[in-house]
């Protein structure tokens, strides 16, 4: 027997006839609930997310400083890549300490040349700052990650519910079937 296709009727549970249960009306308001505060809470995650790595971003921009330093040596059998390879500097930091470390530099860099390297407030060497362009991609990535993750806890949360909801019904509607299902049935004799 082919199966037949039913069309989907959009509001069913929201319309009044005989055969709606009080509980298709419940599951109803969930889910109109859970959309609407999935959609809410989503913003606020977002944005809440969003402002967090933006104020990330301009802390490390904020922190960092350029200093130059001077090429001591490069290490030896370094592969290049990108054009860059490792090599020991030396800097003065803010306080006057002259410091020294490993940092990557341009590939053909001559010892005793100059390089620009980047540090901390305390005078570490750090990566440089992050473009505009790439700050504003990790902002927009975060906020709308944040946005979705927030959006889909609240509508995980309401189908939860919802799925309670359907059981207790189902429960109800076999307590109720059971003292119907008697009355309709015959006694063998």
């Amino acid at each position: 027997m082919p199966k037949t296709k039913r069309p989907k009727v959009l509001g069913w549970r929201w319309r009044h006839n005989e055969l709606r249960r009080h509980s298709d009306a419940v599951e109803a308001w969930i889910v109109l609930a859970a959309w609407a505060f999935a959609t809410a809470g989503g913003v606020v995650a977002g944005v809440g997310g969003a402002q967090a790595v933006a104020a990330g971003q301009a802390r490390d921009a904020a922190e960092r400083r350029p200093v130059t330093a001077v090429m001591l040596g490069t290490a030896p059998g370094a592969a290049a890549e990108y054009n860059r390879v490792k090599a020991t500097v030396r800097w003065t930091d803010a306080q006057g300490t002259v410091r020294t470390a490993t940092a990557d530099v341009k590939d053909g860099t001559a010892v005793g040349g100059t390089v620009p390297v980047w540090t901390d407030g305390h005078g570490h060497l750090v990566d440089e700052p992050a473009s505009p362009v790439v700050a504003t991609a990790r902002v927009v990535l975060a906020g709308t990650g944040a946005g979705l993750a927030g959006g889909l806890f609240v509508l995980a949360g309401g189908r939860l519910i919802r799925l309670r909801v359907e059981r207790r019904a189902t429960d109800r509607w076999g307590e109720e079937w059971e003292l119907t299902g008697e009355r309709w049935g015959r006694k063998a004799g």
